[in-house]
């Protein structure tokens, strides 16, 4: 079977325009398309600023990667991300494929044990939490949800009937279903009332649009209005899409949420260096220590290798005084 031919970008664009057109024609995400673009410009003002990428090649790469690792000193995931978007840029705008060329010196991956509360720190942290916040912690505790899959959801993604909540495009572009908590259901429902209530006054005010991928809105040209697609957590106020220019509701922002945990963790007296992801790392561990199987798991979390959800089983809490010493099992 024949390939499909690349896309390639117009050329009478700027060369981060490009960019960004070649990102929007593969639905990558907004966030993805900022920080690509960023790497990118950073790239080129290592150089001076006035040399073209497509005049620079693989040497060139790896001493900016280098760079960034040695004196820069920036983290193994930092120096992995700007790679992605270089390797990205060459191999999509510029065609020139360089992956295979370098070899940069690498940050040190340092793999640290998560940071787990427990239970009853849980609980004191979701005492000090209130509105729509709470409702978002719990729903990252509860549901196992990464911190943008929790801000991303839409109404449609949360299933009632069958206590299911649908991640679609998570971590790697992957859709799976997790568990949505029972004892937030009258909450999750009234907070769903007043979202649905908002939209409806705005389609009478002639607005009501959410953002939807290009090819989806494509396909279906009336979804955008449609309460089905609308956030479950929506911003206070109305804004421009930085794509489109239309004036539309889009999600809440990340640092809301993440101030206000860290606000609660220090108001419940929590000494442990915590984050949204601290949630989602307790309802792992337990889930695992209620006997939960680890495939399951591993499901739930969309993990695509069963050793990331391992992890979880090295900060599980063990009754000890349960264990026998094997010089206690000899007879005699």
């Amino acid at each position: 079977m024949d390939k499909k031919p690349k896309y390639r970008p117009n050329p009478k664009l700027k060369l981060m325009d490009q960019v960004r057109e070649v990102l929007r024609y593969h639905h990558y995400a907004y966030r993805t398309e900022q920080t690509y673009c960023q790497w990118a410009l950073r790239y080129i003002r290592f150089f001076g600023g006035q040399t073209h990428p497509s005049k620079l090649g693989a040497k060139d790469v790896e001493k900016f990667l280098s760079h960034l690792a040695v004196k820069g000193k920036v983290s193994a995931s930092t120096q992995r991300q700007a790679l992605n978007a270089i390797v990205f840029l060459y191999r999509e705008v510029l065609d020139k494929p360089i992956e295979d060329k370098i070899a940069p010196a690498r940050s040190k991956r340092h793999r640290h044990p998560p940071t787990v509360l427990t239970k009853s720190e849980i609980q004191a942290l979701l005492a000090h939490m209130g509105g729509a916040h709470a409702l978002m912690a719990k729903l990252l505790y509860g549901a196992g949800l990464r911190l943008m899959e929790c801000i991303r959801l839409r109404i449609q993604d949360v299933d009632f009937g069958s206590q299911n909540i649908f991640v679609r495009g998570g971590k790697g572009g992957k859709d799976r279903t997790t568990l949505l908590p029972r004892n937030i259901r009258d909450e999750l429902h009234c907070h769903l009332d007043q979202v649905i209530a908002l939209h409806h006054k705005e389609l009478e005010e002639g607005f009501g649009e959410v953002y939807l991928p290009e090819a989806l809105s494509r396909k279906y040209p009336h979804a955008a209005h449609e309460t089905r697609w609308q956030y479950v957590f929506p911003a206070g106020k109305r804004s421009l899409d930085p794509r489109s220019g239309r004036e539309m509701r889009h999600h809440v922002l990340e640092s809301g949420l993440q101030k206000a945990v860290k606000r609660a963790a220090h108001r419940a007296g929590i000494m442990k260096q915590i984050g949204c992801h601290t949630l989602r790392h307790s309802f792992a561990t337990h889930m695992l220590e209620d006997g939960a199987n680890i495939r399951v798991l591993q499901e739930l979390l969309g993990h695509a290798d069963v050793k990331t959800t391992e992890i979880y089983t090295h900060v599980m809490s063990r009754d000890i005084a349960l264990l026998k010493s094997p010089l206690d099992t000899l007879s005699g």
